[in-house]
């Protein structure tokens, strides 16, 4: 799976650009502020038709412009194919694949993959929940079009849910809806915590393997998902079957709720717990061992998505490597073959004599091969 060329219009800091990318490594170089991560941010954009650093598409329109376009070339699936998205303010996005409209950005799913790995997951482990949600809600929504559709309905759910329990005393009669919202969040969590539990047994076995590798089998990495509602595995549960101790929950922490002006119960306050050597990493792991769990975690992330597709996931590694010591880096550099590679720093030298491939700069909203 690779991304061949790749255009962008009114996108961030890119009026107008493109390039033409290698099948392997691609190292992006370029003082800061100039759009090195805006380039991978575009590519990832296209894997699931949203943004890993903007909670709406308003925010990645650039400031003088009233709509942006994101249009790649790619290999998927043993064809070439095109995938875009054009994005408005004011209205809904559009979504293309080989030309045709797409009903949802779910339909990207499965068409390009990619695992982002930026300096803010180095610190997933120490860090809350959300962190750790959104590792499994990058990975999900690329290969599961069900699992996208209801984490979009559940962020707008709660949204309006949230406004509820925040005006409710100025308008009483919002409390009428409640219930309503109450039942569909209770679905699309139930969704949701499905696909989760069963991401997170796999993130388990294969993060643990590669930990073990990297300490040497001197440390023992274990990732285990926690619901708001323990009293039964999900893992053995349908969807309908974990609506019900969902709903149940909710209903204990309504008065909660109303008196906090919050949304306490939900899917939203989940968590992907890691262990080292049955300790809780959050904890009492190292800085080092918090990173070299991280690492693992988001190099099991694409072995799950390649043995998912049958093709290796495009790599995002966005000014990751200066955030790591030299065995660290070695660590990740040793990993990367088999696919597709983007690497986003500001010295090229040492990365481009480790791994070779393409090298291009970003100056003044241009991508140019050096």
């Amino acid at each position: 799976m690779t991304v061949n060329d790749l255009s962008l219009e009114g996108f961030r800091s890119y009026i107008n650009a493109g390039a033409l990318f290698c099948p392997e490594t691609n190292i992006i170089t370029g003082i800061n502020a100039q759009g090195k991560t805006n380039l991978v941010e575009a590519i990832y954009y296209l894997t699931c038709g949203r943004s890993f650093r903007a909670r709406t598409d308003g925010e990645i329109i650039n400031f003088g412009c009233n709509e942006a376009a994101i249009k790649a070339g790619i290999t998927s699936g043993g064809r070439e194919q095109t995938v875009e998205a054009h994005l408005y303010r004011g209205r809904r996005k559009t979504i293309l694949i080989n030309g045709v409209k797409q009903k949802t950005a779910a339909s990207l799913s499965g068409r390009l993959t990619a695992v982002l790995f930026c300096p803010d997951d180095l610190s997933m482990i120490r860090a809350g929940s959300a962190a750790r949600r959104r590792v499994m809600d990058q990975c999900l929504c690329q290969i599961r079009p069900r699992y996208a559709e209801a984490l979009t309905e559940y962020g707008r759910i709660y949204d309006q849910k949230s406004r509820i329990l925040k005006d409710w005393r100025e308008k009483p009669s919002l409390l009428e809806a409640l219930d309503e919202y109450n039942d569909r969040m209770a679905e699309y969590g139930a969704v949701l915590i499905y696909y989760r539990a069963r991401l997170a047994e796999a993130l388990s076995e294969r993060a643990a393997a590669i930990h073990r590798d990297f300490s040497g089998g001197a440390e023992e990495l274990s990732l285990s998902y926690r619901t708001v509602k323990t009293d039964a595995d999900p893992l053995t549960l349908k969807p309908e079957e974990i609506m019900l101790p969902l709903r149940e929950h909710q209903a204990s922490h309504k008065r909660a709720e109303l008196e906090s002006g919050t949304c306490l119960s939900g899917a939203h306050k989940d968590d992907l717990e890691v262990e080292i050597n049955g300790r809780p990493a959050k904890s009492f792991a190292s800085q080092g061992q918090t990173r070299t769990a991280a690492l693992s975690v988001k190099m099991a992330e694409r072995e799950i998505l390649a043995a998912d597709t049958g093709e290796s996931p495009v790599l995002l590694l966005d000014d990751v490597l200066s955030e790591l010591d030299a065995g660290r880096q070695d660590f990740v550099l040793n990993r990367v073959g088999g696919g597709q590679v983007f690497i986003t720093c500001c010295e090229d030298d040492r990365i481009s004599q480790k791994t070779g491939g393409r090298i291009f700069r970003i100056t003044d909203g241009e991508i140019r091969p050096v």
